[in-house]
């Protein structure tokens, strides 16, 4: 079961869902994308497959309950990516305080505009973020942040999702660490067409096992 959690993030507070598995390697933050929160069922499934994996999981609100009905109404917030960067940032800090997460190295796996969210945070904290991974991101979003990350990063884009498609080819070649770009044939945005979704979590976590197992910092120059 999830330890439901509250994380101060600037003057607010917003809700999140903590999962660690026995002896976690890692733990992945999830960025939502627009309009969403730590209730969706995709990065859900993803979360589960990862904790199968031995990767824990923080799944939060980006916006306060207040914050978020204002942006229910005027669609401003979920496109301010310099605040949900600096709320991302924030809960990364927080890990670092907490107890049974402080020693673990994070991973970020941010969807639809929370990509940009992600990667920016992650050229924010380059100690602590090992790992990113995007799902029909919108990487542009970082603008010229991009070449600030140095995280290795995983972009995920569906195969007839050809305009965030072509957005991730370019923020490809702006990226300056380690990066690869999957594209998984016939999905579109949601990866809602059978077996895509899956095939998302296992690319997520493939990539996650690379960069955060015990074998990843193993083999880090000292």
């Amino acid at each position: 079961m999830p330890v439901d959690i509250k994380i101060p993030v600037g003057h607010v507070s917003v809700a999140a869902d903590l999962w660690l598995p026995d002896s976690p390697y890692g733990i992945v933050v999830f960025v939502h994308g627009s309009g969403s929160s730590r209730h969706s069922p995709r990065n859900r499934m993803v979360a589960e497959r990862l904790r199968t994996r031995r990767f824990g999981s923080l799944l939060a609100d980006l916006l306060s309950p207040t914050e978020e009905e204002l942006d229910r109404v005027s669609g401003v917030l979920r496109f301010d990516i310099d605040l949900l960067t600096e709320r991302v940032v924030a809960i990364i800090d927080r890990l670092g305080h907490r107890e049974d997460t402080v020693r673990l190295p994070i991973g970020l796996f941010g969807a639809s505009t929370g990509a940009a969210a992600a990667l920016l945070a992650a050229a924010r904290r380059p100690e602590l973020v090992r790992a990113v991974v995007s799902r029909g991101g919108r990487p542009d979003l970082a603008a010229a942040g991009l070449a600030t990350v140095t995280a290795p990063t995983l972009l995920i884009v569906g195969g007839a999702d050809m305009q965030v498609l072509e957005l991730n080819r370019r923020a490809a070649r702006q990226l300056r660490t380690v990066c690869r770009l999957r594209v998984i044939p016939e999905a579109t945005h949601l990866f809602e067409e059978p077996g895509a979704l899956e095939e998302v979590a296992e690319q997520a976590a493939e990539w996650f096992e690379t960069y955060l197992s015990p074998a990843a910092s193993s083999s880090e120059p000292g």
